[in-house]
């Protein structure tokens, strides 16, 4: 739904630009930047449904717009084809058709509460005909938005499960519309939590098809032959579910702390923002505890809809123990709702008020410059580099056998390499021969796997390939992909296996791993040392080891790729 349209321009586009600007589209550069560039466009989304819920409710839009287009989550995150991305999206159109009926079913039970009471005091018949077309003229409330917005909760959760607790709070909001008033009861309440439910079954149906036809769980000979089972339908929901309930599986993606959430990640993706919010979350914390109740937001106001969609999402995925940063970005709308006019002074502000918000604002923009370099450019930067590399000489060997390991880093996007299906039946023309490619490339992907395991890994996949070669002539090459700040415990790694050859073919600048922390050297650390240096004094000494150092230190911010091949038994 969100990467088709990209990527089939780029395949239908691609035959004219070749022919008319010798451009080809079919290269890891454009199948990077062309979806991005539309996850970038549909990325502004969000910034209308922020405009759109501020003028509803007549805040200040100019400076909480600034502030959403200046986080650095908008510049990496939401230009990036992540489901959380598509997540926050969702929540976004979420919160505005919910505010929208909010205020919609405020005014209404306003005016209808209003005719009730002068219709129950009117003396006069016509008098009370007339009340009672005005109350007959009112719009229907009740069920505003109801099939739009079960649709937006099932795309949701069919995008990733958790979106169930960023959909809760605007859900539990818009179904309590009007509860205690005069005018709606549990009747209202529970006709609409009917309707909610018999509107997203549809949805649900249309996706679960849609999804086992895609993944070939359902083809057109098992319909025609009506043998369907359970087994040919792909629930995608409950496959996430079932896969993360699995302990075994969340190891191999990082178990962490329940609190990770609320001290590392909120700060660290909204930094100013991120703090304050903890600050006021705690102060009105402190309020309910005191039995201080009318100092809270009030229930059903937007404000309370807004700190409940901060609130609610963050608690609920505190609770599972794998917890990326990415995993609670949809957090921003409501929070820079929240707290966006608090980074600009207002005209009752006094002196030092101004200062302080002045200061917290400049701090803002330069955190989120620094922020938005080292995530966009710096972290993982030479993975994009590397894989254009690869895709390049996997075309230029057509038929070579390529074995790539990476370690300590993020894995190859396979999806850059263009790689020919291995899973596609192709037909020879002549004989009729039916048959598949045997694939050419293989990606190892082992994590932060201890140099010991790695390195059993890296002697498997070297014996195979040498197999290969001895028996069936396949010629091959073995890249190792590692951090530069793992370059000595690699080598001495190595130094083990008296057979392997582990050679450094390039390196990539910059690329940080937080797998893979570089350590900033020490006094004598030899790899740091340059011989040939003029030292006239003592002072001189020192400031120049200290540059070395740190020079030593940037420069272990790289990705190194090493060329792997048996040492031939005629090499001293």
């Amino acid at each position: 739904m969100v990467l088709g349209p990209p990527i089939h321009l780029i395949r239908i586009a691609n035959p004219y630009t070749l022919y008319y600007f010798d451009i080809n589209l079919k290269t890891p550069y454009y199948l990077l930047v062309l979806p991005r560039l539309f996850i970038c466009l549909l990325s502004l989304i969000n910034d209308y449904c922020l405009y759109r819920i501020c003028i509803l409710y007549g805040q200040n839009f100019r400076s909480r717009l600034k502030l959403f287009a200046s986080s650095y989550v908008v510049f990496v995150y939401c230009c990036r084809s992540f489901s959380n991305t598509f997540e926050m999206i969702l929540f976004s159109i979420l919160l505005l058709f919910v505010a929208e009926c909010m205020q919609k079913s405020d005014k209404i039970i306003y005016h209808e509460e209003f005719l009730n009471e002068k219709y129950n005091r009117a003396t006069s018949p016509v008098e009370k005909v007339k009340l009672f077309k005005l109350r007959t003229h009112l719009p229907c409330h009740s069920l505003n938005h109801v099939i739009v917005l079960s649709t937006l909760v099932v795309i949701g959760i069919f995008n990733r499960p958790t979106f169930i607790g960023f959909a809760f709070p605007p859900i539990f909001f818009w179904l309590h519309r009007g509860l205690g008033s005069k005018v709606v009861g549990f009747k209202d309440f529970h006709i609409r939590i009917f309707m909610f439910i018999m509107c997203s079954i549809p949805t649900v149906l249309l996706l679960i098809v849609v999804d086992s036809a895609y993944y070939g769980y359902v083809t057109m000979a098992d319909v025609e032959s009506l043998k369907l089972s359970w087994d040919n339908w792909v629930v995608t929901p409950l496959n996430f579910i079932r896969y993360n309930l699995d302990t075994r599986n969340l190891k191999q993606h990082g178990l962490h702390p329940w609190w990770l959430h609320i001290v590392v990640n909120v700060p660290l993706l909204f930094n100013v923002l991120g703090v304050l919010a903890l600050v006021s979350i705690a102060g009105n914390t402190y309020r309910f505890i005191r039995g201080q109740y009318s100092k809270l937001p009030r229930i059903q106001s937007i404000t309370g809809l807004m700190l409940f969609s901060l609130i609610i999402p963050v608690a609920i995925l505190s609770l599972f123990p794998h917890q990326e940063a990415r995993f609670i970005i949809p957090i921003l709308i409501p929070l820079i709702y929240l707290y966006g006019n608090h980074l600009h002074p207002n005209e009752s502000d006094g002196p030092k008020s101004r200062r302080f918000k002045n200061t917290l604002r400049i701090s803002w923009y330069i955190l989120n410059l620094l922020l938005t370099m080292f995530f966009g450019f710096i972290h993982q930067g030479g993975i994009y580099p590397f894989s254009n590399s690869l895709y390049r000489e996997i075309k230029n060997n057509y038929g070579v056998h390529t074995h790539v390991i990476t370690t300590h880093s993020y894995s190859i996007p396979t999806f850059l390499l263009q790689l020919e299906s291995t899973s596609k039946v192709w037909k020879d023309r002549k004989t009729g021969h039916k048959y598949r490619l045997a694939p050419t490339t293989f990606l190892h992907k082992y994590g932060s796997l201890p140099m010991n395991e790695l390195f059993t890994k890296i002697d498997d996949v070297l014996t195979n390939a040498e197999m290969l070669l001895h028996k069936h002539k396949k010629q091959y090459r073995f890249y190792v992909a590692s951090p530069c700040s793992l370059d000595k415990k690699l080598r001495a790694a190595a130094n083990n296996y008296y057979y392997i050859d582990l050679a450094e073919e390039f390196s990539y600048y910059p690329h940080f791993s937080t797998e893979a922390f570089p350590e900033f050297p020490s006094d004598h650390d030899q790899s740091c040392l340059e011989t040939g240096l003029l030292r006239t004094n003592e002072s001189c000494v020192i400031d120049l080891n200290m540059f070395q150092r740190i020079s030593c230190f940037f420069k272990k911010l790289c990705l190194k790729i090493y060329r792997v091949r048996p040492i031939s038994k005629y090499k001293t």
